[in-house]
């Protein structure tokens, strides 16, 4: 098993993970951090692929790099959505989804 693959993997693991979070999180917090991990594990997953080629390929290195500050900005913003909702609602866990409520029962039919 060579070092790239090695890489691949790991950011193969890192979305897995990520993605896990991000549906299993209530809190808002947490799933921003998931969120971020799923992007790592994006970033390392494509710098292995790129690696991959014959001589070394500037092109995903700089999309990696582009892609490294969209998601910085993009996490500012969440956090700082997170705080503003914190702030309007009083906490930052989503509210657990409501249970259906059960149909009465008609006495009247038979």
């Amino acid at each position: 098993m060579t070092g790239l693959t090695v890489f691949a993997l790991t950011g193969a693991a890192l979305v897995g993970l990520g993605f896990y979070g991000l549906l299993a999180a209530r809190h808002l917090l947490r799933r921003v951090v998931a969120f971020n991990l799923i992007g790592s594990g994006l970033f390392l997953f494509f710098g292995a692929a790129g690696a991959r080629g014959v001589g070394p390929d500037p092109v995903p290195q700089a999309l990696i790099i582009t892609g490294i500050v969209v998601a910085l900005s993009a996490t500012a913003l969440a956090v700082g959505l997170v705080v503003v909702h914190a702030r309007a609602a009083g906490h930052a866990v989503l509210p657990e989804e409501p249970e259906e409520p059960e149909e009465p029962k008609d006495e009247g039919a038979t």
